[in-house]
């Protein structure tokens, strides 16, 4: 019971946090407010990592809600991307060399480890590369969780300066049509079992990945229509950010202050990259300005396509933009590690 009760004391906090940003006006209120809330919570030691069951539930009810925008008509106008998607396989490419560049000549970073923290993507097999190198694991893990932060931090209010998002202070799928109670069943029983298989196939995000696809699937024949619920998806967003802030914990101090500067610099560098192809992007697209940032934006695939539900852009553009990257990364890896290798082997030589 007393566990129980910590757990529950916790998600209260990030809820908290949530509340205190809705309250600001902050955008992405639930999802940023949660995770700076939680993160704090964090640095008081008593912080307790989210029980797997809470983490899938949350990918469920985010991925179902993302599906939900899939209708006739948004599938109708994907005949718009193929040109935008080639410019982000390149645009991974530069932002990458950029950041690389940086932690390499203005940091002092050697190439084998700028190269693993500049990765704009698939983390755990990042980490699990730099473990096996015996790479600086803490200091990559920095660089790339600092990036996934400030994104969840300060994305959402950029977006809003830029012109874009709608609807950002309310709640997702506030005032439009709720789902039959048989209608969400039938995707969160879906997600849950079409995610389980993505699970074993080793797929990146599988729960938030099936979900999407059951409910995505389930809207775009209109078999199923409305939302859900928003107080259950506002609950959901919590739990993410509560998601978000573990894995800024159980890092040293001394290792982060050393770390920092270069994790912002790199940041900044590749943001910069990002944004010049999402601009060109969203041109040759026919979309926002504001869609093409969150679309290009070096984060992770879930905390990514969830932003854009949350901010009311176009989450199938943005979410298979994510997609493509997360699955371009995992079959660029293995190349990668290859040149890691035969990099040390020449070293040794």
């Amino acid at each position: 019971m007393r566990l129980v009760l910590a757990h529950l004391a916790q998600i209260m906090i990030a809820a908290l946090g949530g509340l205190v940003f809705q309250w600001l006006g902050v955008p992405a209120a639930w999802l940023s407010g949660s995770a700076i809330a939680a993160t704090l919570w964090g640095l008081t030691g008593w912080a307790l990592p989210l029980p797997r069951a809470l983490a899938d539930a949350a990918m469920l009810i985010s991925g179902a809600a993302m599906g939900a925008a899939v209708t006739p008509e948004a599938i109708a106008a994907m005949g718009r991307y193929p040109g935008s998607l080639v410019l982000l396989v390149i645009g991974i490419v530069a932002i990458s060399m950029a950041s690389s560049a940086w932690l390499t000549r203005m940091s002092g970073w050697r190439r084998a480890d700028a190269v693993l923290a500049s990765v704009p993507g698939a983390l755990s097999t990042v980490l699990a590369v730099a473990a096996d190198r015996k790479a600086e694991v803490a200091s990559i893990a920095i660089v790339q969780n600092f990036r996934l932060f400030v994104l969840i931090a300060l994305l959402p209010s950029l977006v809003v300066a830029s012109g874009g998002g709608a609807n950002t202070g309310a709640l997702i799928g506030e005032g439009m049509p709720v789902e039959s109670p048989g209608g969400m069943a039938f995707i969160l029983l879906g997600g849950l079992i079409l995610g389980a298989l993505f699970k074993r196939l080793k797929v990146a995000a599988p729960i938030l990945l099936g979900a999407t696809l059951v409910s995505s699937v389930s809207h775009g024949t209109q078999w199923v229509t409305g939302v859900i619920p928003p107080v259950i998806a506002t609950g959901g967003l919590v739990l993410i950010g509560l998601f978000i802030a573990e894995r800024f914990r159980d890092i040293q101090r001394s290792t982060l202050r050393r770390a920092l500067v270069a994790a912002l610099g790199s940041f900044t560098v590749g943001m910069v990259v990002a944004a010049l192809f999402a601009a060109l992007a969203a041109w040759l697209a026919g979309v926002s300005f504001a869609n093409g940032l969150v679309a290009f934006a070096p984060g992770g695939l879930e905390a990514m396509t969830v932003l854009a539900l949350i901010l009311g852009l176009d989450p199938l553009y943005v979410g298979i933009h994510h997609l493509v990257r997360f699955l371009g990364i995992g079959l660029a890896l293995p190349l990668l590690i290859g040149w890691l290798q035969r990099d040390k082997t020449a070293a040794a030589e």
